[in-house]
């Protein structure tokens, strides 16, 4: 199960964190609309005591007249159901509340929407990408802001109880499906991805995977499952309960202090869970799981037709009465029914959209703002208190709506958050506003006109964050509407050094009221203008080939937040019209209006209603008289200070139209012309051809001895993926005798550049912006990587229709950016003082960070102090300069070192010619001058240590205020292609272990995928198991995760376990990893059933990867290396084939392969303790039956 609980909506099962550079092009921003509201009579909640604990009698209600429909039979209406706004909002056939002042945007053709005669609601978009599966997701609009007072966390349980303990989700094990669940403040969601029909049988899967979610609908709680879940959520809020996620608490809790979210945050309070029975849960899930509570979405290659008539005989019978039968406890059907009636009363989740929590907001509007009435809920309009701004029992002993008035009309709510793991200094500001639904081309227009703007805010933002000395090391501004808080939330986020906390604060808010006093540019509308141009045009070329997934997600937010759904031909076409249209004063307004929560703290400007509310976060323990030390009165005072700030108008930088001149290039071809060679292969396959296409890619070597692979991938329309691989890394830093930690200071410094030819950072920054590309440079223990995201078409363009001056493509930029790396690139001090900087900041923050200092802890003991698998300490970080880090890195980009792997929606001839053209023309001999030729070739060079014998148990405690655990079990393993570190391959182990081998088992066990393929394999078996025993069985985890470390080019390597757990149950959830890893080669052997569910999990992930441009750069990487000798075309071609031969018995040899004995696992469980001077005397403890989860959660709270 995931848990949604922070303002990013951070996806806690699989977190992708993007890297953030300079080169990000303009994100979405969204935005407003006029809803109905219902206003029934509303009932107060009071409060009763009661010495025993009891869900039923804790918090007692007064009683509430219902006002659902009348009677079925002799059934009793359901308490909590109230007339409401239809859940599909633009999609509901009454549209008579929408506001539309120009011309209706569109509503996708292909999309179809319902309602059963019980209320469920439907939405259905047939979609062919990819062919042959599906995603069905049921929201049920109740979370956590939906609890009660005694039900704080209820909703994450019952998501955990209704989907985990469904026997007919179950079913779709095996098949290729994917389920899982997810609760937000706002709703709960299910959902199952499934391949149309079962892989053996052909039976349709479409009624399989409603059935599943059916029984969300009609889940029985069982004693035994809820035990289950009861565990695993109890550890899940260990695990979540990082130092991240306590400051996202900080940050929620100050923004939202008007309303619910502040006190109601999903994973609940501890004391709660751990004591409520079925009843309880069931009360909930009868409560709020009902045909009008919810939406179900239908995405993928099914037949419309069909999925309409299923999705009536599936849910048709379920109705709202039969739910109620089941809600036994009447104080809670009282409270429950006060509850709904305050929610259609006074929220704007009634008078907007169901999809929003039931929250009212205290906006921060312009004067004379057109808004809906509505939508301006006061605080204490109805006696229910709905927004909970009354003390309760189980509140976190904070002060609610602490505001400082500056001037009259001029107000701030600031909060201060210390915590002993924080290492910088993080500034938080943001204005809350309702949001605008894009339903007309005026809206629409609005919405491109805020986006022009934030994107030139933000490429000043980061270029001013690039200077020499720059005050803040991220900074980021946005507007976004939410769905889960019911608003749009402007946001500032920063990072800084404490003692620079006031300079960039500064720095910060300079800039923002400069672009809402003086607007954009008439050349950075025209940039940005022209990027959100490429984007619908490369949405548009992308089709009916957008993946089921990113069309649900981009279906779900838009009818959550009102806005029109349209294909993306139509966005497109309406993307012309509003920007043919955009005048520089409509962007420049759609600007001030976004600064001006900030732009009004200046004396001389108008107040706007509203608060700014404002977090710092920052170390503990820093001295008063410090010049790092904040306090509420001193971070309110810099805010005014900062807004006195003269600021000028920007002025345009010229960006070059091409980095490279035409007679540059000429004079290169003339001094050498290039020449293609074959491409030649370690797995066997035959050398192809210099002059002939070959699929799935076309492999050669230029004769400066550059290899490179070129793949078309239709998939992602209009959008390419470089890799410029440089084997080597951290490996071939200490063989060649440079400092420790120089190659890796010296690729961020190269990232953090970006000056070369005759052009300054700033220029070349900004065509990377204009052009669309974003750029990533990587140093890992066997390699530098950069990898580049660009447009395939015309970019840079300026003007529209007949008028367009078009650019140069994206794929010839990229070209030409990759030709000036290796030839041209400047190497500055400034660059290296911020990648410095970086890595300073990286290692002093692994001191506080519980999980990623034990793993080094783990790292250390295995490969006893190898450096080039170890976090590089800030002594060494201070001791490289910036000859160091350049010789290094340059010491590998040498011409005949270099693999460059491209694919994307392009044609391949003409990719070939810019390659021979750009690339061809670099000389063989470039930076020669930085070859380092070792004298001695070290043994350990190429090779992962192998661990000492025997293994090791290490224990590390952390000071931290909140009780946290984590374990970790690792053992040695081979690389990703079968080598341990000896130099022997798995392949030669089974070899030597299967002694009468058939001919038909040796040659498929020699095949060079053979152990990629088993590895792969393995590696879900195992984490099946481990979620089977540790988490289901024994209940001593919410997750424990099994990985590889997965080099190429390094021989050997380890697995690893990580399993986090309370700090009483951390031995025990080792020991049952332990015990789950040394079952595996005797007493639990591998099972052909386990084989055959591993290879639709690894064929299902290889087949979706494939259609991505990246993944086509990934295995395209080493291909012609001589250093990764099993990678080569076969691993490709016959990927499918060689997953589709392995049995359990390869299988189960490779198991033997893996350092699984108990002498041979090194062990760690890091705990955390209090910190000293922490603990508190006995007459300040607050007793509870268990901890009380909140901001700050476990142990006993302070009075």
């Amino acid at each position: 199960m995931r848990l949604l609980e922070s303002r990013s909506a951070l996806v806690l099962l699989a977190l992708v964190l993007p890297t953030a550079t300079a080169f990000l092009p303009p994100s979405l921003v969204n935005t407003n609309s006029h809803r109905q509201i219902f206003s029934p009579s509303a009932l107060a909640e009071q409060k009763q005591s009661s010495p025993a604990f009891s869900l039923g009698n804790l918090f007692g209600g007064s009683a509430a007249n219902p006002t659902a429909p009348g009677l079925r039979g002799t059934l009793e209406p359901h308490p909590s159901v109230r007339p409401h706004i239809s859940p599909l909002n633009r999609l509901s056939k009454d549209k008579r509340h929408t506001h539309i002042t120009s011309e209706a945007l569109p509503v996708h053709p292909d999309v179809i929407s319902g309602v059963l005669p019980n209320g469920l609601s439907y939405v259905i978009l047939p979609n062919k990408s990819p062919p042959g599966r599906f995603e069905a997701h049921l929201q049920v609009f109740s979370g956590s802001a939906d609890e009660l007072e005694s039900q704080q966390g209820i909703a994450h349980l019952t998501e955990h109880v209704a989907y985990m303990g469904s026997r007919k989700r179950e079913r779709l094990f095996g098949t290729g499906s994917q389920t899982n669940a997810y609760t937000d403040f706002q709703h709960t969601v299910f959902y199952a991805a499934c391949p149309v029909q079962t892989p053996r049988e052909g039976t349709p899967m479409l009624p399989m995977a409603l059935d599943a979610l059916v029984d969300v609908m009609e889940a029985r709680v069982e004693k035994g499952r809820l035990e289950k879940e009861r565990a695993a959520v109890l550890s899940e809020m260990t695990m979540v309960n990082t130092i991240e996620y306590r400051v996202e608490c900080q940050i929620l809790s100050t923004l939202h202090r008007e309303n619910r979210l502040a006190k109601r945050f999903p994973i609940g309070k501890e004391v709660l869970i751990r004591n409520w029975q079925c009843e309880d849960v069931r009360t909930w899930h009868r409560t709020h799981y009902r045909p009008d509570n919810v939406l179900l979405y239908l995405v993928g290659d099914i037949d419309p037709a069909q999925a309409e008539k299923t999705i009536a005989e599936k849910f048709g019978h379920v109705t709202a009465d039969k739910q109620a039968v089941d809600i036994k406890i009447p104080e809670l059907k009282k409270q429950a029914s006060a509850l709904a009636d305050g929610v259609v009363a006074n929220s704007v989740k009634a008078a907007q959209s169901w999809h929003y929590p039931p929250v009212r907001h205290d906006w921060s509007l312009v004067k004379n703002k057109d808004v809906d009435p509505n939508l301006l809920i006061p605080p204490n309009s109805i006696d229910y208190d709905l927004h909970l701004q009354k003390p309760y029992d189980m509140d976190e002993k904070v002060e609610l709506l602490n505001q400082v008035e500056l001037t009259p009309g001029k107000s701030i709510r600031p909060h201060i958050f210390r915590h002993e793991l924080l290492q910088a200094f993080s500034f938080h500001l943001f204005a809350k506003r309702p949001v605008e639904q894009i339903v007309d081309l005026d809206s629409f227009r609005r919405s491109l006109a805020r986006r022009v703007a934030l994107a030139a805010l933000q490429i000043r933002l980061n270029v001013g964050g690039r200077s020499d000395d720059p005050a803040f090391t991220f900074v980021e501004f946005n507007q976004l509407d939410s769905a889960r808080e019911g608003c749009a939330v402007c946001s500032l986020d920063m990072t800084a050094e404490p003692k620079r906390w006031k300079d960039a604060i500064g720095k910060s808010l300079s800039e923002i009221r400069k672009l809402g006093l003086y607007g954009v540019t008439l050349g950075e509308m025209e940039r940005y203008a022209s990027s959100l141009m490429t984007d619908a045009e490369q949405l548009a070329a992308q089709g009916d080939r957008i993946g089921h997934g990113d069309q649900l997600s981009y279906l779900m937010e838009t009818v959550a937040n009102g806005h029109t759904f349209m294909s993306p031909m139509q966005s497109y076409q309406m993307t012309v019209k509003a920007l043919s249209t955009m005048t520089l004063e409509q962007v420049n307004e759609a600007a001030s209006e976004l600064c001006s929560h900030i732009t009004c703290f200046n004396k001389n400007e108008e107040a706007i209603s509203g608060p700014a509310i404002a977090i710092a976060c920052m170390p503990k323990g820093i001295a008063a008289d410090d010049e790092g030390y904040c306090d509420a009165d001193s971070l309110v005072q810099t805010i005014y200070d900062a807004c006195q700030i003269e600021v000028e108008p920007e002025k345009d930088i010229v960006v070059p139209f091409s980095l490279i001149p035409e007679e540059e290039l000429a004079e290169a071809f003339e001094k050498k012309e290039p020449v293609w060679n074959s491409g030649t292969f370690t797995d066997g396959t035959p050398d192809t051809a210099p002059d002939s296409l070959t699929r799935p890619f076309t492999l050669r070597r230029l004769d400066n001895g550059i290899r490179i692979g070129v793949a078309q991938n239709q998939a992602e329309s209009q959008r390419g993926h470089l890799r410029l691989v440089a084997p080597g890394g951290r490996d071939a830093e200490r063989k060649l005798g440079f400092p420790n930690g120089s190659m890796s200071i010296g690729a961020r410094t190269m990232q953090e550049g970006g000056a070369f030819g005759p052009w300054t950072r700033e220029q070349v920054e900004l065509f990377c912006v204009d052009h669309l590309i974003m750029v990533e440079i990587v140093c890992s223990e066997e390699a530098l990587t950069f990898d580049f995201v660009f447009p395939t078409t015309n970019v840079g363009n300026v003007g529209f229709g007949d008028n367009v001056q078009l650019g140069i493509t994206g794929t010839e930029s990229v070209m030409q950016i990759v030709r000036e790396i290796l030839v041209g690139f400047k190497w500055e001090q400034d660059a290296l003082g911020r990648s410095k900087q970086s890595f300073r900041s990286a290692h002093e923050s692994l001191d506080k960070n519980l999980e990623d200092l034990s793993k080094e802890l783990v790292a250390e003991a295995m490969t006893q102090h190898d450096s080039r698998f170890l976090s590089i300490d800030v002594d060494a970080v201070n001791s490289i300069t910036l000859d160091e880090a350049k010789k290094a890195v340059m010491s590998q980009l040498q011409p005949e070192n270099l693999e460059i792997s491209v694919s994307g929606d392009f044609d391949v001839v003409e990719v070939l010619e810019m390659i021979y053209k750009f690339l061809g023309t670099i000389p063989a001999e470039t930076n020669a001058e930085f070859k380092v030729d070792p004298s001695e070739v070290p043994p350990w060079t190429g090779r992962v240590p192998q661990p000492p014998s025997p293994g090791r148990h290490l224990d590390l405690e952390l000071p931290d205020s909140d009780p946290r655990a984590v374990a970790y079990v690792a053992g040695s393993a081979p690389n990703a292609w079968g080598y341990l570190s000896d130099g022997t391959t798995v392949t030669e182990k089974i070899i030597e272990t299967e002694k009468r081998m058939s001919d038909y088992d040796k040659k498929r066990r020699s095949h060079p995928l053979f152990a990629h393929a088993c590895l792969a394999l393995v590696g879900e078996i195992i984490n099946r198991r481990l979620f089977s025993n540790v988490r289901e069985r024994k209940q001593l985890t919410y997750d424990a995760n099994f990985s590889f470390s997965n080099f190429e080019r390094l021989m050997g390597g380890w697995f690893l376990v990580v399993v986090t757990a309370s700090k009483e149950k951390a031995q025990q959830a080792l020991e049952a990893c332990k015990e789950t890893l040394h079952a595996l080669p005797k007493s639990q052997p591998i099972t052909p059933d386990n084989v055959e569910s591993a290879k639709r999990v690894v064929l299902n992930r290889h087949e979706g990867e494939l259609r991505t441009t990246s993944y086509w750069t990934q295995i395209m990487s080493g291909i012609q290396e001589e250093s990764i000798p099993l990678k080569g075309p076969l691993s490709v071609t016959d990927f499918h084939a060689v997953v589709e031969s392995i049995t359990a018995r390869d299988l189960q040899l490779t198991i033997n392969c893996l350092g699984l004995a108990d002498d041979k696992l090194f062990t760690c469980i890091g705990k955390t303790v209090l910190p000293k001077g922490s603990e508190l005397k006995e007459e300040d403890l607050v007793r509870a039956d268990a901890p009380v989860i909140g901001m700050r959660r476990g142990g006993a709270l302070k009075n």
